[in-house]
């Protein structure tokens, strides 16, 4: 199903999106995994294989574009200094408003009030647990001690500071090497970015093959016994995006309807397999038609992917205390303020690791003294939950690298026209 097929059809690729989420969810629905487990590992497959399709692409792609962003404005390293500043400084503004909204929204609703702990296991909860985080241990992680293990992981922030460190090397260096290497990565780039459109064209079919796994598995009344909490989650991101997220667009002078056209396709990626990565190169290419710069959206773009986790930051606000109320535990606000700050500092650098935030709140859980059982409990929920979380990280780090390139002063005069095109 390649563009020009799609447009002949009259059908746009996130058309066709939208589509295998509705028979996803049909097939899950009428064809359990309980009863059909023949056809829930076919899905299963499926799936996997897009998703290890999308991931194949990441490490060739952040190091091209990072390197040909940075080395490719080598003889004004103050530019890429201040760029990092910038981005830093929004990313934490940021996350500390949607910790401050989930906090909100859990002590007014109180979802955890009611909910039964003793019928759950601490099993799950306690296996997560072991995965111990700290601030020095995401520090130290932070530095890959082999580019090849890195890569062979997939750890997004260890591929970013090699890429940028033997980019900040090649803008020191003068001739024929530097313009050498500076074609190849330039070269890789575009390849990649074609590699992108081939992925893509799988999409529909790995997507609705997720979704049918995920509702086959849990069922549509996944959502009945803690509608609450879920509820909860969706309502204070809804919060989060037309109070903060909206209002930087609009400060910002971001064009809402060209920028959604440019984002929205990428986001119903993360939205549907509850994947960063799997959104990740799409989001790129799709930012880069919109008319943002490469050297912005390869340096923003995957950072904001360990600093700026504008829906996991909220969603571990609003499980950590669901977790103290739904053991009747009553903590003070002081007490909450301490736990968002460690969950904000532990959380960096581990969007990678599968069920992160759940890892992250398994060891604040931990931590703080409280039932371990809530983590049970949520992964009942957490793959609806998960969707959510993710597709908001997504938002809102395409939003970061916009409101970057404004910032920077290297924000496209018509980005209308261009987004209109993708």
């Amino acid at each position: 199903m390649t563009e020009t097929a799609t447009k002949k059809s009259g059908i746009s690729q996130t058309q066709w999106i939208a589509i295998a989420m509705v028979v996803g969810i049909l097939l899950g629905w009428l064809l359990p995994a309980a009863d059909y487990p023949n056809i829930a590992t076919l899905e299963k497959a499926t799936s996997s294989v897009f998703l290890r399709m999308i991931k194949s692409l990441i490490v060739p792609l952040l190091f091209s574009t990072l390197v040909v962003g940075i080395a490719g404005h080598g003889d004004d390293m103050k530019k890429v200094g201040r760029l990092a500043f910038r981005s830093i400084l929004y990313f934490e503004v940021v996350t500390t408003l949607a910790l401050a909204i989930g906090l909100a929204a859990v002590n007014i609703i109180k979802p955890g009030v009611g909910i039964t702990l003793a019928t759950a296991t601490a099993a799950k909860g306690t296996e997560l647990a072991k995965t111990e985080v700290t601030f020095t241990g995401v520090i130290e992680h932070m530095v890959p001690q082999s580019i090849v293990e890195a890569a062979a992981h997939n750890e997004v922030l260890q591929i970013v500071f090699f890429s940028i460190l033997f980019a900040v090397a090649l803008s020191k260096v003068q001739g024929k090497p530097k313009q050498v290497m500076l074609e190849v990565c330039e070269s890789l780039s575009e390849v990649m970015f074609k590699f992108v459109g081939i992925v893509m064209a799988f999409a529909p079919f790995g997507i609705g093959a997720a979704i049918a796994t995920t509702v086959g598995t849990s069922g549509l009344g996944v959502l009945k016994g803690l509608a609450l909490l879920v509820g909860t989650l969706y309502g204070a991101l809804a919060v989060f995006l037309l109070c903060v997220l909206l209002p930087i667009a609009l400060f910002a002078r971001i064009p809402i309807r060209a920028f959604w056209n440019a984002v929205k396709e990428p986001w119903l990626v993360a939205f549907s397999t509850a994947s960063s990565e799997a959104a990740l190169p799409l989001a790129m290419k799709q930012l880069e038609k919109f008319g943002l710069p490469k050297r912005i959206i390869a340096f923003v773009l995957p950072t904001g992917y360990s600093f700026n986790l504008d829906g996991s930051t909220l969603y571990l606000a609003v499980a950590s205390v669901f977790a103290a109320q739904a053991g009747g535990i009553h903590m003070s606000i002081g007490t909450q303020l301490y736990m968002m700050l460690t969950l904000m500092l532990t959380s960096k650098g581990v969007a990678a690791v599968p069920r992160a935030s759940l890892v992250i709140l398994s060891g604040a859980l931990t931590m703080f003294g409280l039932p371990l059982e809530a983590v049970a409990v949520i992964l009942g929920v957490d793959a609806v939950m998960d969707m959510a979380r993710t597709s908001v990280n997504l938002l809102g780090n395409c939003l970061a690298t916009a409101v970057m390139a404004r910032w920077e002063g290297e924000f496209p005069e018509n980005p209308g026209q261009v987004a209109a095109e993708v």
